[in-house]
């Protein structure tokens, strides 16, 4: 299962035997990288990938107990959780093997080596290693796949009103949080919020915020109220440090009644080049579980516009790490303000991109709602 030519980092700080190795290795069929320090292990790692790391616990600054080594190796799982990492050290004990394993390598091998014993570890572990990863990358799919089927599917339309949105995650993973819910005929909650953080976590809180609104909704008609107990949920079940933001509101005939628990406040934009902010509403969700929300009303006129948004849209960096910004937003909605909600979305997602070079630094989610 070993690939034709695996990649292999080899990492010691003595010159003569790196050579060896890298004869051993070179004449089995193995590409061969070198690193002579952890500083210099870190920077081939964060430049490629690797099939293998084969790596000395004792550099110079200690040689003989392997802490540097290990202090090392719990570098290298937080930027690799799943390269196959085998050990080695001329001081090898029990006790050290055992501490090696536990911080994230997959086997030891003390110095001197037996070159037969050598190659069936390397293999071995380079076959697990790609089983892993073959693995991960699946489950990666497969959720993938589900957190694109939690979203709308079909995004509902209410008499006198174009709703257009853009979901638009940076990886493969998005931990915005997008829904459009229908509550009858003549109503429709909107909730868009932002998970702090990225990748698969981020994805996961925002699915567990997705389930907890859409349950509560049907029954929770006061925004403030669902707000409320949405935070008490994410309060209870969500790891420290870890909050959402979220605006929801719910719209019927011209009014729209809104909490907003610190997310980036919305903006109306009105027909005759007035506009205003949705700011009411309290703190981020998960930090104070007790906390009172209040909600605030706003009326939507013929001719006016409503964008809802997440910071991938406000804080998108050019080249030269200036931000799309909040005004450049506002003054390009008032500029267009006659298009009509989809044709809006076009005109603002085109403008982020084209800002940002094309290439969107974190999740971008836009509704823009325009009052026929």
């Amino acid at each position: 299962m070993v690939s034709t030519a695996p990649r292999t980092l080899i990492a010691d700080d003595q010159p003569d035997v790196i050579e060896a190795l890298r004869l051993l290795l070179k004449r089995e069929g193995f590409q061969i990288e070198a690193a002579n320090s952890p500083r210099a292990v870190l920077d081939r790692l964060e430049a490629r990938d690797y099939d293998l790391l084969l790596m000395d616990l004792n550099y110079a600054r200690d040689t003989t107990s392997g802490e540097e080594g290990l202090d090392l190796l719990a570098r290298i799982r937080r930027l690799d959780s799943e390269l196959p990492v085998v050990v080695m050290t001329a001081w090898g004990s029990v006790a050290l093997a055992v501490e090696a394993m536990r911080r994230g390598a997959q086997d030891f091998v003390q110095k001197p080596w037996d070159n037969s014993q050598l190659l069936l570890t390397l293999r071995h572990q380079i076959d697990m290693g790609l089983s892993a990863r073959a693995a991960g990358r699946l489950e990666i799919e497969d959720a993938v796949a589900t957190q694109h089927a939690l979203l709308p599917q079909q995004i509902p339309q209410l008499p006198g009103y174009d709703v257009a949105v853009a979901w638009t995650p940076a990886g493969q993973m998005s931990g915005d949080y997008l829904d459009l819910i229908r509550l009858g005929e003549q109503r429709l909650a909107i909730g868009v919020g932002d998970v702090v953080g990225k990748g698969l976590p981020a994805a996961l809180l925002m699915s567990n915020l997705q389930a907890a609104v859409r349950a509560l909704a049907p029954d929770l008609s006061a925004p403030d109220r669902l707000i409320a107990r949405v935070n008490g949920l994410v309060s209870a079940n969500t790891a420290t440090q870890k909050f959402i933001t979220l605006f929801y509101g719910v719209l019927e005939g011209n009014r729209l009644t809104y909490t907003n628990a610190g997310h980036n406040p919305p903006i109306v934009v009105r027909a005759n080049g007035e506009h205003a902010r949705l700011d009411a509403g309290g703190v981020v969700l998960g930090v104070f579980p007790d906390w009172s929300y209040r909600h605030a009303q706003v009326d939507l006129a013929p001719g006016d516009r409503l964008l809802i948004f997440s910071d991938g849209i406000t804080e998108a960096e050019n080249a030269a790490g200036a931000q799309f910004g909040d005004d450049r937003l506002v003054d390009l909605v008032l500029r267009n303000r006659e298009l009509n909600a989809t044709a809006l979305r076009r005109k603002i997602m085109a403008a982020v991109a084209d800002f940002a070079g094309g290439d969107l630094q974190d999740d971008a989610t836009l509704v823009a709602i325009s009052r026929q």
